[in-house]
């Protein structure tokens, strides 16, 4: 059976003021759960006047006293009306802040607001009352009423600072929860900063990810076009259709006209590489951050994705260079740790130590292994630690040896019982030693109930002792409590078209299954086949490359290299055929599949 994924083991800065940010925490807390946005804020403050003499006379003396007198007393709208008359007569903008604070200590949005607005009006040339205006409002979720504060503050915000505050403002707006809203309230405000040449790309960025907010893709990509055909360089435009990708794979376009421009800007190369990753693009990942590396080759980041890349598509070698440059580059000693720019411990070369010892493990070199295994002093990376070890034990026929490690780890709590089960189970499945795994698993099930991971992976393990029956029961139970579960679709839909039964509802399970994993070349592959069975060829070999090309995977290269044999395209077929045997002679599908078609490479 072909292998299932198991379940995975711009601008000028703004600042918000306290004031804003306590607004919001008792104002919109649902707002709040969303990720947090950067929101409008007034440019940086003009030079200090000159020293002034205080303003500060009998009667304000005492009528500031007794307001604070009122609010420790818990008396807070007498401790706002006193405080806030005062900052009237005296347009102290400290004063007019005192207000806004004790409006929100009293939860009162209503006096707030009045409070911004005498300020904003006291102090017309000071940018900080207009922007708390705008961020009240939407706070509390009167979005119908920020269009004038807010098309104020945008025409009154310096140039230079113009285009950063417009980029901050569709994360902004996420807070009114009516996303169509925003983005027409954003159209709106946005119509003559369009025309205008140092803000044209920002304001069609910011109104794409407005309308991308409010599920509309479609829109949201024209005006990525339409800002990268303004200025092609612009990192904007690129970063948005890297947001669009998954909905509108046309956007991937963009982003790569982006960076083959000049000066492409290192970030969105990554931010790419993220993205191709998160597909399961592994050789397209591969060779953006080779060309990262290339570009910055100080910068240690790009050479630890890199090297995990390559292990998982089976280059030892390649992952090995690429993990001892990014340790080189990070340059602390054995046992040491770093500390990342914030001075917080790095464990990013604890990782690299780990997949060394894997790259020498898949190499046969168990020694090396252990020497970079014996550098990690994590606690909490004993389990990965031991799971290595055991593994190594077990391929050395050491098996009992090896389950006895990872039994022998303590246990703090419920979860690390069910990790260790699940390493237990992992250390077996890796030796084939399938029925054992399926009782370690079972084992687990009595214990966890209906954990998804814990029913998928024995579902797998069922199918490897043809116990066709009990896994496709485990995987309708991983799907009736998972509904948006990619694998268990794609799992039970490719197990019933490569045994050739029910392939109509095979083929939808798949599709449903790419549905919730688009571009996900495992599911990819999955409906190739399908199609094959269906006698469906044509359609078959096209997504069957595709997959291919996203992830040169022994298996699908099996599935397709049988295609292109049906087809009479023998050469290619033997091509991908030793292509594939190179990275795994021993897989199981590939050796079946030239045996049964008595191919000999």
């Amino acid at each position: 059976m072909n292998r299932r994924p198991l379940p995975p083991r711009p601008g000028a800065p703004v600042v918000r003021s306290l004031v804003a940010a306590a607004a919001l925490a008792w104002m919109a807390p649902a707002a709040l759960a969303q990720q947090p946005a950067a929101p409008p804020a007034p440019p940086a403050a003009t030079p200090a006047p000159p020293p002034q003499n205080s303003i500060l006379d009998d009667r304000l003396f005492y009528q500031l006293l007794v307001g604070e007198i009122a609010l420790t007393q818990g008396d807070l709208g007498t401790a706002y009306t006193l405080i806030v008359d005062a900052a009237r007569r005296t347009r102290d903008d400290g004063l007019f802040r005192r207000s806004i604070d004790i409006a929100i200590q009293a939860r009162n949005a209503d006096q707030a607001l009045a409070a911004a607005r005498a300020w904003r009006l006291a102090r017309p040339e000071n940018l900080e009352p207009l922007s708390l205006q705008v961020q009240l409002l939407m706070g509390t979720g009167r979005a119908a009423e920020v269009t004038e504060p807010l098309r104020s503050l945008l025409e009154q915000t310096p140039a230079a600072e113009r285009a950063g505050l417009i980029a901050s403002l569709p994360r902004f707006l996420q807070r009114a929860n009516d996303a169509p809203l925003s983005a027409r309230l954003l159209d709106d405000v946005l119509k003559p900063h369009r025309d205008r040449p140092e803000t044209a790309v920002a304001a069609r960025v910011a109104q794409g990810r407005a309308w991308m907010d409010a599920k509309d893709p479609g829109r949201a990509l024209a005006l990525a076009r339409e800002a990268q055909g303004l200025e092609a360089g612009a990192p904007g435009p690129a970063l948005l259709a890297l947001e669009l990708m998954r909905d509108q794979p046309e956007a991937e376009s963009l982003v790569r006209a982006h960076l083959a421009g000049p000066g492409a800007e290192p970030a969105v190369r990554l931010a790419y590489a993220r993205v191709l990753t998160s597909a399961l693009r592994y050789a397209d990942a591969v060779a953006q951050l080779e060309r990262a590396t290339q570009e910055q080759p100080l910068e240690p980041g790009p050479y630890l994705t890199l090297g995990a890349l390559h292990l998982e598509l089976q280059h030892p070698a390649e992952g090995e260079a690429a993990l001892r440059r990014f340790v080189e580059l990070v340059g602390a000693p054995a046992g040491a740790g770093t500390a990342d720019a914030s001075g917080e411990p790095d464990d990013r070369l604890e990782q690299a130590w780990l997949m060394l010892a894997q790259a020498a493990e898949m190499r046969g070199d168990f020694k090396a292994a252990e020497g970079w295994l014996a550098r990690i002093a994590d606690p909490d990376r004993t389990l990965e630690v031991q799971a290595r070890r055991a593994s190594m034990l077990a391929r050395e026929g050491r098996v009992r040896e090896a389950r006895a490690l990872i039994r022998a780890l303590p246990e703090r709590g419920a979860e690390d019982a069910r990790a260790k089960l699940q390493a237990e189970a992992g250390v077996l499945r890796e030796v084939k030693r399938w029925k054992e795994a399926h009782e370690v698993l079972t084992q687990a099930l009595q214990r966890f109930g209906d954990d998804t991971g814990l029913l998928y992976e024995t579902a797998m393990m069922a199918e490897r002792l043809d116990r066709m029956a009990e896994m496709e029961t485990l995987l309708r139970r991983v799907i009736a409590l998972k509904p948006d579960d990619a694998h268990a679709h794609n799992a039970l839909g490719y197990s019933l078209a490569d045994r050739g039964q029910r392939l109509p509802e095979a083929r939808q399970l798949i599709e449903r299954a790419l549905q919730l994993a688009p571009g996900d070349p495992f599911i990819t592959d999955s409906l190739g086949w399908v199609e094959f069975r269906l006698g469906n060829k044509d359609a078959a070999l096209r997504l069957l490359r595709q997959a291919y090309a996203s992830r040169p995977d022994t298996e699908i290269g099996a599935h397709l290299g049988e295609v292109l044999w049906s087809l009479g395209q023998r050469d290619e077929a033997r091509r991908i055929w030793r292509e594939s045997k190179g990275r795994d002679a021993a897989n199981e599908v590939l050796r079946e599949t030239l045996a049964r078609l008595r191919v000999d490479l």
